[in-house]
């Protein structure tokens, strides 16, 4: 018998990622919009709206404030969107014994390490995108609910407005591209992250106990920089785009960004024994995807 699952989210890249993984399998989902959910709202409106959800296997919270620079001028709502809405949700979740299953991020980290960063490792988010996210993992945390929150990192599809698409659109009209060298991790095709998300929510299902409540997901394969990431589109793509190597001090953001923030990831795939594919492997899926559902 198959499981159902909400999930608050349905534009975004991981929520598109889920619609396609469950399509076709014995589970069966409903995808919330804004429009059915805002998670401005105040904490009357968002816990009644999942009060009056229909039963579930799991809940996925797939919606989020991305607006990582916007963030900076917009604390506010960065906080009560990432902050605070999860926190709320978390509380009903616990009410109606149903797991949450959270979407976070490597912004938690202030980048200064120089290994991959454990689940354990403290945060120190320096950003205010960092820490609204931060914010949330501690509401969810405190709510008593059953709940796995998922931490991953520089996160991109083959359609939607990301660093992939984004260079993409560069290299038409541009033989050369600066970008940031000094920033290094492992990009996330979202397409695997799904696979994870709905293997956490497996075990939710099955009834077994997820030891730890955190983990840190990300494909696997070398750790890279921003600008290794552009050139192997390129060289993918069989483009004669140019990349030059800049600093960050070369490109300044409102929001300053982790100099380091790739993830261990050891805890996941002990716990459910499964690695995510070569980073590479992931860069291939999207861009045939862009291929196949065509380019925006």
């Amino acid at each position: 018998m198959g499981s159902h699952l909400v999930i608050i989210g349905k534009t975004g890249q991981l929520a598109k990622a889920l619609q396609k993984e469950i399509d076709g399998t014995k589970h069966t989902a409903s995808f919330y919009d804004r429009s059915s959910l805002d998670l401005r709202a105040n904490a009357k409106t968002i816990a009644k709206f999942v009060e009056s959800l229909p039963p579930c296997d799991a809940l996925i919270l797939a919606a989020a404030y991305t607006a990582v620079d916007q963030a900076e001028t917009d604390k506010k709502t960065a906080i009560a969107v990432n902050g605070h809405a999860p926190g709320i949700i978390a509380k009903v979740c616990k009410v109606r014994n149903i797991p949450l299953i959270h979407i976070s991020t490597d912004y938690v980290f202030n980048g200064r390490s120089k290994t991959p960063y454990k689940v354990s490792d403290a945060t120190d988010p320096i950003n205010v995108y960092g820490y609204s996210k931060r914010v949330g993992e501690l509401a969810i945390q405190s709510s008593g609910c059953r709940y796995a929150i998922i931490r991953t990192s520089w996160l991109y599809d083959g359609l939607s407005k990301n660093f992939l698409t984004t260079m993409l659109r560069l290299a038409e009209n541009k033989n050369e591209v600066r970008v940031v060298d000094d920033q290094i991790g492992r990009p996330t095709y979202t397409g695997h992250l799904a696979k994870s998300v709905l293997s956490i929510a497996d075990r939710f299902m099955s009834g077994k106990k997820i030891h730890g409540s955190i983990f840190h997901v990300s494909n696997a394969g070398s750790i890279i920089s921003w600008a290794d990431f552009a050139k192997t589109i390129f060289e993918f793509q069989n483009l004669i785009t140019e990349v030059t190597p800049i600093t960050t001090q070369n490109f300044p953001t409102p929001a300053l960004r982790p100099a380091y923030s790739a993830l261990d990831t050891s805890k996941f795939e002990t716990s459910f024994d499964y690695t995510l594919p070569n980073w590479q492997e992931g860069l291939a899926a999207a861009l045939t995807e862009r291929l196949q559902l065509g380019s925006t």
